[in-house]
């Protein structure tokens, strides 16, 4: 990794959300001064544990109030920065009312938004943007005709729409809109992240969100009856954290990166859970057939068309480029899963 000058801050935008927090937690942990923007700097409560992780570490947290779709909010949190970590953007999957407003236009907007920015800051030469693995596959189907139902970093998204997995749809406009942008200019250098399913303990007390809600879905019943033959890429909070400062920090890095530390399925991610904390808890044992989530799908949010093209597909997706140029290691996904679920028995979400 090449040596960062610590004197220089570097930008975390989105700061207060779970993996930004823990982005803010490493850089702080290794002595750097971050520049974290919010929605609001007004509602402080957001974001007291940013100030308390830098109190606790040898760097330095300042807080800036920014908004993805308001030009020129991010000028005075990127000033004097080299390094730009963007990962401010909307993650819903369900309940989508108004995809366009709640999902594309933040998501595009803001990346552009954010880019032209850094454009007109002389000091950075180096973004790190948080795309998904669902910029590159939308659903499961789309990998059958590969080898072994496997998708790297070559492919791209091509089957989401505003009316079918909006919220893939939007993440794959806003990477393609942000390489776009970084092919327009030499100022700086555009790096991609492409996590999985994020999973693991949070760094601030929280009972809502995508990956607690599944969490605790596991464990309160919602699925006694049984889970979606579903296989999807699963890695922990702390691992993606990490790709983000080596992509930010490692000037040889480069293009986009799969972060994901296991292929598994709902079941396999149930199994865990009783292996460790036993029949307290009723974790599902045993899958749906297809034809009755296909029937009753639309209940939990689900449309039948992304079952009919989702379950039952495996789908894998090839680790190996973030692990030969990032230099990144995953912890194993037992670990991650273990550590979450711990948390919301401590919290007292299940």
């Amino acid at each position: 990794m090449e040596s960062t000058d610590k004197s220089k801050p570097i930008l975390v935008t989105g700061a207060s959300g779970y993996l930004a927090s823990w982005i803010v937690k490493q850089l702080l942990d290794d002595g750097y001064i971050v520049h974290g923007t919010v929605r609001n700097k007004g509602n402080a409560e957001k974001f007291k544990h940013l100030f308390d992780l830098s109190e606790k570490s040898s760097g330095n947290f300042k807080v800036f109030e920014a908004d993805l779709l308001k030009k020129g909010s991010y000028e005075d949190a990127m000033k004097g920065c080299e390094i730009v970590i963007h990962t401010a953007s909307p993650f819903i999957i369900s309940n989508i009312k108004d995809p366009e407003k709640e999902l594309l236009k933040p998501a595009k907007e803001g990346t552009i938004n954010v880019l032209t920015q850094a454009s007109k800051i002389e000091s950075v030469k180096r973004i790190v943007l948080t795309s998904s693995i669902v910029a590159i596959m939308g659903d499961s189907i789309d990998a059958q005709n590969l080898d072994n139902q496997t998708v790297n970093e070559s492919h791209w998204n091509t089957t989401s729409s505003a009316n079918h997995q909006p919220y893939p749809y939007s993440k794959t406009i806003a990477e393609k809109e942000a390489w776009k942008m970084a092919e327009q200019q030499e100022q700086w250098k555009l790096v991609v992240i492409n996590p999985g399913f994020i999973m693991g303990p949070s760094l601030f007390k929280n009972g809502s969100g995508t990956s607690i809600e599944m969490m605790k879905n596991m464990g309160d019943g919602k699925f006694k009856t049984g889970v979606t033959k579903l296989w999807f890429g699963m890695v922990d909070v702390r691992d993606v954290a990490r790709a983000h400062i080596l992509a930010a920090l490692n000037t040889g890095s480069s293009g986009r990166h799969i972060i994901v530390a296991e292929n598994i399925t709902f079941l396999n991610w149930a199994n865990i859970l009783r292996k460790h904390f036993g029949d307290k808890y009723p974790f599902p044992k045993s899958e749906m057939p297809k034809f009755l989530i296909w029937l009753i799908g639309p209940l939990f949010g689900l449309t039948r068309k992304y079952v009919s093209k989702n379950v039952g597909y495996k789908s894998f997706y090839d680790n190996s480029y973030s692990k030969s140029d990032l230099g990144l290691t995953y912890r194993p996904i037992e670990e991650t899963i273990i550590d979450h679920f711990q948390q919301l028995i401590d919290d007292g979400l299940v």
